[in-house]
Parts: structure tokens; sequence; C-alpha cells
């Protein structure tokens, strides 16, 4: 027999009132649920989060199919992240090959990253029309092709315009990688999935700083950085290759409905209509996340050479160490959020970093600073962890290719000064190192900035509305809803819990809009 919950209020209709209810659900352990029944009626209930469960366990839930969909999206998204640092990391290297200031430099940082969202609202629709596969693997031989044309940029004019390119193509990965990862994990191994796919971008910074510690710091080693950085890239869309479109457009192939152009953009008018309050919010959302690794990380580097005096190879161990607490905070709090709620996990996690930032930027040596580092990215990157499913909940279930990517990458846009911001402040200010000498001020200036933006992250999210555990797997690929549903809102989600008493007996939790006919339940799939 179905478990029975407590009632609770409907949810919030506009803005404020949506604001106030989710701050106050913030401090109940329950959430607010809209559960639909066989008969298309609606009620909202209390509902408690999933029972708590071995890591182990929710990883057996992946058959070897989602397994390989998952590392093939991983890999996509290392490589891209990868790709980025290479730059980022070489900043010091790149200034003296062009005879330019570390601030002009991060020009081609600030030109890739307003390029990224031009290149996520492309390949994500083309994901979203016609498949994961192929804008995938034209994305990551593009941007293979392109490391390999900055490094035979001769002129900084040329660095800058193939960089630009760069921008536009890298844009496109992370939508597709992340949909394809994790739209067929099972729900309650999402969490968990999450946060490990997030640390893709983590991953590739630490195998970046590995690469450029074993090059040494000789000025003409970054290119070789950047070719193994084209090696990655291509290997990744060849891997991609090699697996099947994604289930969602393989069983719309099958029931032989034609999904046609006008389908495709009158659905997508009818979910801007719709959804479009929920576009904003993300925007925002990611923008002070993207503000928030970018400014704790892209010059923390050149921070340690400038204002600590470590050479090269001290500051590339310590930016590894660095990214290492990455990899291990967004896995855990990713994990975490599955049962404490992604607003939680994701409020909490920005707080600690407010509070570990005076031992972040005062300490002094390798030693410390790899330690402090860890920490402190444990927490950046354990708020990132928890955004992958997030934003995948978030997303209008037809748009989770083009709508997390588009926001995603809008927000890296909005941020994209983020680096030449810090760079300009710390050049133009000076603090005494240990030796007593005048150093360009990084530490002050990345401190005083992460505080302002992790508090920014905190306040959105508490304020924000959370979908964790819905249903989104079975839903149709975008312009399949126009035809029989005609309004996009009646197709906003598939499954409901009245239909599948296992679900309700778990507690996943599900949000649902309305539809016009019954589901059935979606079978598991063994491990």
């Amino acid at each position: 027999m179905a478990m029975q919950n407590e009632p609770a209020d409907p949810l919030a209709k506009g803005i404020l009132p949506t604001a106030k209810q989710s701050w106050s659900d913030l401090f109940k352990w329950k959430q607010r649920v809209v559960v639909i029944n066989d008969l298309g009626e609606t009620h909202t209930e209390w509902q408690s989060p999933p029972p708590w469960r071995n890591p182990i366990s929710l990883f057996m839930l992946l058959s070897a199919r989602d397994w390989l969909y998952f590392l093939v999206g991983l890999f996509a998204w290392t490589a891209d992240a990868f790709d980025f640092h290479a730059l980022s990391i070489q900043q010091y290297k790149l200034s003296k090959y062009y005879s330019r200031t570390k601030t002009e430099i991060s020009t081609a940082i600030t030109l890739t990253l307003l390029l990224r969202s031009v290149g996520a609202a492309v390949f994500g629709l083309l994901g979203d029309r016609f498949g994961r596969k192929w804008p995938m693997v034209g994305n990551m031989v593009i941007l293979g092709l392109l490391q390999i044309a900055t490094i035979y940029s001769v002129t900084f004019e040329q660095f800058l315009a193939v960089r630009s390119l760069f921008g536009l193509f890298m844009g496109g990965v992370y939508g597709n990688a992340v949909a394809m990862a994790l739209e067929n994990c099972p729900l309650d191994a999402r969490g968990l999935m999450s946060g490990i796919m997030q640390q893709g971008y983590s991953l590739g910074y630490v195998l970046a700083a590995c690469a450029n510690l074993g090059v040494g710091g000789a000025t003409e080693t970054w290119k070789t950085v950047f070719w193994i950085a084209a090696g990655l890239s291509i290997a990744a869309g060849l891997a991609r290759c090699l697996f099947p479109e994604s289930k969602q457009f393989r069983e719309a192939k099958k029931s032989g409905h034609h999904i046609t152009a006008t389908d495709f953009w009158k659905e997508t008018k009818s979910m801007l209509g719709t959804e479009w309050r929920m576009c904003i919010y993300c925007i925002i959302l990611m923008t002070w996340f993207n503000f928030y690794s970018h400014t704790s990380q892209d010059s923390y580097t050149t921070f340690m050479i400038e204002q600590k005096e470590l050479n090269n190879d001290a500051a590339s161990r310590a930016s590894i160490w660095m990214k290492v607490g990455a990899c291990v905070g967004g896995t855990i709090i990713g994990y975490l959020s599955q049962f404490v709620g992604r607003r939680r996990a994701i409020v909490v996690s920005a707080l600690m970093s407010c509070f570990l930032i005076p031992a972040w930027i005062l300490p002094e040596g390798e030693a410390s600073l790899s330690a402090s580092g860890f920490f402190m990215q444990f927490f950046v990157q354990g708020a990132w962890g928890v955004i992958p499913i997030h934003l995948n909940e978030l997303s209008p279930p037809a748009y989770r290719s083009s709508f997390p990517g588009i926001t995603y990458q809008l927000g890296n846009m909005i941020s994209s000064p983020s680096a030449q911001i810090v760079n300009a402040i710390a050049e133009s200010h000076f603090v005494r190192n240990k030796s007593g000498k005048l150093a360009q001020a990084y530490g002050p200036t990345m401190g005083i900035a992460t505080v302002i933006i992790a508090l920014g992250i905190a306040v959105t999210a508490a304020f924000g509305p959370e979908k964790r555990g819905r249903h989104f797997e079975n839903a149709g690929p975008a312009g399949a809803n126009v035809g029989h549903q005609g309004d996009l809102e009646k197709a906003v989600d598939v499954v409901s819990l009245a239909e599948d008493p296992k679900v309700e007996a778990t507690h996943e939790v599900e949000h649902v809009g309305t539809r016009n006919e019954p589901q059935e339940p979606k079978k598991e799939t063994p491990a």
C-alpha cells in the first residue's frame, strides 16, 4: 500500500512568493513535492529525502552501458577542461613568449569565455534537435585542431584570434557531455555521478598542471602542453564515434515520429514562454558560479609565483593538490546532495569557502599552500559538484542538452573578465612578501572577490528552486511533444510518483507538471 505523506501547501506562483517559499523550505528537512495520480489529479505533499545509501551500491545501479556513456561524457569534459587550463596555468610562460603583460595574456581567457555562450547555443540546440553524438564529435575534433593552430600562432593577434574560435567550439561541449553522461543514470545515483562528472573540469586542470610540471619552466615548453591537449580532444571525439545516439533519439526514430524543424522551433518558443523565469534564474546562478571558479583558480599559480616566491615546479605541485581537493570535494558533496538537498549542499559549501579565505591566502611555502588550496577547492568545487544534476533537474526535460549548456556558458560570458579583473587589480596594487619585497597583490584581490562571490551564491541558491529527484529520463526529444500535446506545459514531466509504487516507497522526489496520458512505469535496467 502506498505510503501516505503529510499534505503541503501548493507551490507558490510568482517570483517573490516562490523565493519566500524556497527560503522557508530550505530549513525543512522534508521536500515539498507535487504528485499526479493516474487520473491526472494533483496534490502537494511533504516527502522525506531518499534513504542513505552506500556509494558502492549506487555505482552498482549503473549498467555497463550506463558506465560507458558516463565515462565518454566525463572524458570529453576532462579534455575540454585540459584545453582551457593549458592556457590559464601557463600565463607566466605566454607573457614571456609574446612579450606581453599577464593582463594582456588573460585577454585570451576573456575572449574564450565570451564566445563559449555562442557555441553552447549552437551546438546545444543541434544536440537537442539532431542528437548528442555528431555535434559532440565535431566539437572535440575541431577543438583539437584549434589547439594545434594556437601552437603555430606567430603573433599575439593571431593567438587571440585562434583563442576566440576556440571559445566558440569549446562552448558546445558541456551541455552534450553532461546530458550524455547523466540522462540515463538511475535516479538514486545522480547526485554522486553529478559530483564525479563536474570534477572532469578539475581533473582536466590536474592533468594540465601535471603536464606543465613535466615539461619544465622554460618558455617554449608551453607548446608541448598544447600538443597533449590537442591529442586528448581528438581522442575524445573519436571515442564518441564508437557509441550510438542517446536513448531518447533512438526510441523517437523507432516510433516513426518525424520531428520537423517547425515542430522543434514551435516547442522551443513555447518552452521559452513558459520557462523564461527559470532561464533567468539559472543564468544568474551560473554567473556567480563561473566568477567563483575563475576568480579562485585562474590566477592561483601566478599568485604563488609572484607573491609567494615559489618556482614553477613548486607552484605546479601546489596547483595539483589544490585540484585534487576539488575532485574529492565535488564527488563527496555531489553525493551528499542526494540526501541533504541540492540547495543546502551549495549554500553550506559556499559559506565554508568564505571561512577558509584567510587560511587560503596567508600561508607561506609549498606545503602550506598545497594544504590550504586543497581544502579551499574542496568546498568551491564541492558546490560545483551539485551543478550538473541541479541544472538537468531544473531544465525542461526535452532541452537537457541546450538548457544547461546555454545557461552555463551565458554565465561564463558574463563572468568572462574575471581573470582580467583579478590580474589588473593585483598588478596595480602591491603587498610585501616574506622576503620584504613589494609583490603584486594577488592574494588580497582573490580573497576579497571570492568572499563576495560565495555570499552571492549562497543567497541566490537559498531563494531559488529545487527539483531534486525529478524524472526526466523518459522525455522525448524537442519537437516530439508538439503534434500530440500542443502545450509544452503538458509535457514538462512525463513520470509521476503515483504511477510507480516502488518510486514512492523509496521516497524518490518528483516535481511534475500536468500531462495528457498516463505513462508506463520505467523498467529497471539490471546493473
